[in-house]
């Protein structure tokens, strides 16, 4: 009777995880869609849409999840969504990319955003090894993205020609923006919540699942908008989103979450994934700062590599923890 009533609970939970999944990607899809209408109406460049409006967008499932996850008690979700989603943004989202089409790049354009990705990855590190990050940590962190979008609005040039004819007969792109947003609160409530149910199901701990399935279904956005980039050979959007996207999630996402509520991060992280998402976003700006292209091998070869992740997790990670 106890097997019965756990595997009703696994497939409850995997039914919510779906749901949700299915909510983040709508509601994704809908703020990125009309934060671009917005921005692209105010004349904006395609630079600074990319590297923060369509970032942000894209972010704002793992945003709106580890805030939910953090405030509901599950740090370890938080966190792992966090970390989880940045190495899913290189290893998954830009080598799918790449193997689609090479991933073309001017390294002179993106320098500032690499060297900040960076900053904000190491930032990270004293609190994974602290094993806490305060309130304190949490505004100082978004006080430098706000410095951040500040240079990057200044640096972009607005470019009104390249502005395409609005449809003035379709909603309101603010109207939208608001109903995407509202999707990802409720996307990210069942998710979490179906997440937490499935790992008690399962007996996986809380961390693993913000690591893999959270970390993957919330950087679906990401991934979407990334693989249209390719197929229509815009690798500038794919670079500039995912640089932005890295760069929100830790010093917006992680950030709000610990002002919200300090983040105790558990031991795991330090030992385990920490290493990893350094050694990932060192290798991606290895890229960016030295090269003028990511090609299909290299793609293929990082694809590999995260599956490969995907599967220590569950089986030489969890059972150690």
């Amino acid at each position: 009777m106890h097997s019965l009533e756990t595997y009703q609970l696994a497939v409850i939970a995997l039914g919510a995880i779906a749901f949700g999944v299915f909510l983040l990607v709508k509601g994704g899809d809908w703020t990125v869609d009309n934060a671009v209408i917005v921005a692209e109406r105010s004349g904006v460049s395609k630079l600074f849409i990319a590297a923060t409006i369509v970032a942000f967008g894209t972010s704002a499932p793992e945003l709106f999840t580890s805030v939910n996850a953090n405030l509901s008690g599950f740090p370890g979700i938080a966190v792992g969504n966090v970390i989880g989603s940045n190495i899913a943004n290189i290893f998954l989202v830009v080598a799918v990319s790449a193997v689609i089409a090479p991933v073309l790049f001017d390294r002179r354009e993106v320098r500032v955003d690499t060297l900040v990705m960076l900053g904000a990855t190491a930032a990270m590190i004293p609190a994974v090894i602290s094993g806490l990050m305060p309130r304190w940590a949490g505004v100082a962190m978004m006080a430098t993205l706000v410095v951040y979008v500040i240079y990057q609005y200044r640096a972009s040039r607005l470019d009104t020609d390249a502005v395409e004819d609005a449809d003035h007969d379709a909603p309101a792109p603010w109207l939208m923006l608001f109903a995407g947003i509202a999707t990802l609160v409720v996307g990210s409530e069942i998710l979490v919540q179906g997440a937490v149910a499935g790992g008690v199901a399962l007996g996986v701990p809380e961390a693993v699942i913000g690591m893999t399935l959270i970390a993957v279904g919330t950087s679906l956005p990401e991934l979407t908008a990334c693989v249209a980039a390719a197929r229509k050979g815009q690798s500038e959007m794919i670079v500039g989103g995912i640089l932005g996207s890295n760069i929100f999630n830790i010093l917006s996402v992680l950030a709000l979450s610990a002002a919200f509520k300090p983040l105790v991060i558990e031991p795991r992280f330090a030992v385990f994934d920490m290493p990893v998402v350094v050694a990932v976003t060192i290798l991606f700006a290895g890229f960016l700062l030295f090269g003028s292209r990511i090609g299909r091998t290299a793609g293929t070869a990082m694809v590999l590599c995260y599956i490969a992740f995907i599967v220590a997790q569950y089986t030489v990670i969890h059972p150690l923890v």
